[in-house]
């Protein structure tokens, strides 16, 4: 998309230094503007006046100034072909460049790097003591997520090969970066996420089995500083997190949510072919 703006670019540039340097070649330009200008002009005077005649007479005869219209556009295919080009540019360029809208029931599947996967395939990890219940009861807590206190955070609900990713993503974030992240959502059954959706888009976009978190397949997190559980990313501190947390998970293969449109970003999920709406089939 860069090499064919930058393309475009240069032609322009190209052709705007031409007319400028040769006198004669902005003339001759000018002349062939003026010349199609008039003609623009009396086409659309033969069309106006053939859109009168079909409106005021009859219908036949109408059809007929139609049809000869059309054929002076045949007569002149490259400037119906300008004429579109000019036409649909915008909405071509628009749609070129606007990013693919990607949500949390994207059925996108990921292809496991060698060494992550060979890491995975070695130690395997223990998930850490559950958080006590207060720490998700807080007065900040549920400003930012107050259906929280009854999400489950149980590993044992959670796909196993995610599990080991997530945790791994868990120890990396600690050991690398000094960051403690905290599990605050895991397995999310259908009914829940019912719940969740009716409550409007602010909160989710995905129905019933619609996401990964009905399968196992994906994780909300947050971060823990000094015994407390911060989420918000209005937290300077939190929002390094988050980063952080997007480019560990990215590199062990989970997506994250935060380059999603509507962001989220303490959700992780591992994606995998067929499995979005797979309890309906």
């Amino acid at each position: 998309m860069i090499v064919f703006a930058l393309s475009v670019y240069f032609v322009v540039v190209c052709v705007a230094v031409g007319l400028l340097v040769y006198p004669a070649r902005r003339a001759m330009a000018m002349a062939g503007c003026r010349r199609s200008s008039a003609r623009m002009r009396q086409q659309l005077a033969l069309l106006s006046g053939a859109v009168g005649a079909f409106v005021g007479r009859r219908c036949g005869q109408g059809a007929r100034l139609v049809r000869a219209q059309w054929q002076r556009l045949r007569q002149h295919p490259g400037r119906a072909l300008l004429g579109s080009i000019v036409v649909l540019a915008p909405t071509l360029a628009a749609m070129m460049l606007a990013g693919p809208a990607v949500f949390d029931f994207s059925d996108d599947v990921y292809l496991p790097d060698r060494q992550i996967a060979a890491l995975l395939q070695g130690e395997q990890l223990v998930p850490p003591l559950p958080l006590p219940p207060t720490i998700f009861s807080t007065r900040e807590v549920e400003q930012v997520r107050p259906d929280v206190v009854n999400a489950s955070r149980n590993w044992q609900q959670l796909d196993p090969e995610f599990a080991q990713r997530l945790l791994l993503v868990i120890k990396i974030m600690r050991e690398r970066h000094g960051y403690e992240v905290a599990l605050i959502e895991g397995y999310r059954s259908p009914e829940r996420q019912t719940e969740l959706a009716a409550q409007g888009g602010h909160v989710t976009q995905a129905a019933a089995y619609m996401s990964y978190h009905q399968y196992g397949l994906a994780a909300d997190c947050a971060f823990v500083r000094d015994g407390k559980l911060v989420i918000s990313e209005r937290d300077a501190w939190a929002a390094r997190g988050y980063a952080l947390y997007g480019e560990v998970a990215e590199s062990v293969g989970l997506i994250w949510g935060g380059r999603w449109r509507m962001r989220d970003l303490g959700h992780i999920e591992l994606r995998r072919e067929g499995v979005i709406g797979s309890r309906f089939s």
